[in-house]
């Protein structure tokens, strides 16, 4: 089972990170390697430009595949499946044009020209709402291709906005949303080995912002602090050998930590544990 990565840039290390809580740690994966062993013997790393990487999995380089979803989109290849949201990587693709320019709607550049470096997903932008347009296509600098007398408006990529202010360019719409994704191809994405590689990866966004709880609570206070967690499911209550209180287990979101625990304090809940959580299966 291969999986196809991106080879640099700022999708790289959070892809290998994420893989890496996963279980999946890459071993003897150094610089200019175009393949990695993982710790699991039937899973292979595949290094790859990010825009490549949906080429690879539809042609059978890879069987499955780390890339964004405007790569993915931008590719025009029917053969992926969109397994699992990875949830970084997050970005918009726009339509912008010069801020003091006469274009402020999308209808308003029929007939006109759009510079891009995605072609595919611009041209299926305007076609779906049945406006005419050129594209060109460019490599880079997009953003200043509107000031050279090249293209009326732009498509690209935007995080916050700031390179757009900068480049006095206006936006216009949202053309697409996108993050990172787990992609297979259409014929492996059911098979066993990839269907742990998803889930393996979900359980650690899963447990993402969770925290554990553990603490000791008199039996006669239990329903009291079921009351108070906020936990998944309910708590887990265990008898302790000796004792009369119980052990009371559960998830909560980080965010409720604090309020919680004084919470529990004042019903009675003693020897109160916090632990972060690596993995959650649910």
């Amino acid at each position: 089972m291969r999986i196809a990565v991106p080879n640099k840039g700022r999708l790289h290390d959070p892809a290998i990170d994420l893989l890496d809580r996963a279980g999946l740690h890459v071993v003897d994966g150094a610089d200019r390697k175009l393949y990695a062993q993982t710790v699991d013997p039937d899973v292979t790393v595949l290094y790859a430009r990010a825009a490549d990487i949906p080429e690879y999995v539809a042609d059978g380089a890879a069987d499955v595949g780390i890339t964004g979803l405007d790569q993915a989109q931008e590719s025009d290849t029917d053969e992926l499946v969109d397994l699992l949201d990875l949830e970084f990587g997050s970005c918009r693709l726009v339509l912008a044009a010069p801020e003091d320019g006469d274009i402020e709607a999308v209808e308003d550049l029929d007939g006109g020209t759009v510079a891009t470096e995605f072609p595919n997903v611009t041209r299926d932008f305007f076609a779906e709402r049945g406006i005419e347009v050129d594209i060109a296509e460019v490599s880079g600098a997009t953003e200043l291709t509107p000031h050279v007398d090249i293209a009326d408006a732009i498509v690209d990529i935007t995080s916050t906005g700031t390179t757009l202010r900068m480049n006095r360019l206006a936006e216009i719409a949202d053309v697409l949303e996108s993050s990172v994704r787990l992609f297979a191809r259409e014929d492996v994405a059911d098979d066993e080995k990839v269907q742990q590689i998803r889930m393996a990866l979900e359980s650690v966004l899963s447990a993402e912002g969770k925290r554990y709880l553990m603490m000791n609570v008199p039996e006669d206070r239990l329903d009291d602090v079921k009351d108070v967690l906020p936990g998944m499911g309910g708590p887990t209550v265990m008898d302790i050998a000796g004792k009369a209180d119980v052990a009371v287990h559960a998830v909560v979101d980080e965010r409720a930590v604090f309020e919680t625990i004084n919470a529990l304090k004042e019903v009675g809940a003693s020897d109160v544990l916090v632990t972060e959580i690596e993995r959650l299966v649910e």
